[in-house]
């Protein structure tokens, strides 16, 4: 199992302790630090949707410029900005077996997938 967002994030800190609670230890990869690629960020907006892997509701889409925000219309200009803007990221994602199973963080929903 692999984790991926920051760790100064609220949202992935209750993943986090959500996950080692219930007895799993993930791996965690900071994609701040780590990066993340063009082609995890294209299976993820296949998986969820390019609309939800982008969190418009976070500080760093409001930052972008309306030009930049005006230019985000499908996935691949979703991947571009994100691949520059990696707080802009839906956080966490949760991989099983190296499949994208999770965005955000719902316990009603892990509990659903995860046991």
């Amino acid at each position: 199992m692999i984790i991926y967002g920051i760790p100064n994030c609220n949202t992935v800190k209750k993943a986090r302790t959500w996950l080692l609670e219930q007895g799993f230890n993930p791996t965690f990869h900071d994609f701040k630090k780590q990066g993340i690629t063009s082609e995890k960020l294209q299976e993820w907006c296949t998986t969820f949707g390019w609309e939800k892997v982008l969190n418009k509701k976070g500080t760093t889409w409001k930052k972008l410029s309306p030009d930049q925000q005006e230019r985000v219309v499908d996935q691949d200009s979703t991947v571009q900005i994100l691949l520059n803007n990696t707080s802009a990221i839906k956080r966490p994602v949760v991989e099983l077996g190296g499949k994208a199973v999770l965005i955000g963080f719902d316990e009603a929903a892990y509990e659903t997938i995860l046991k």
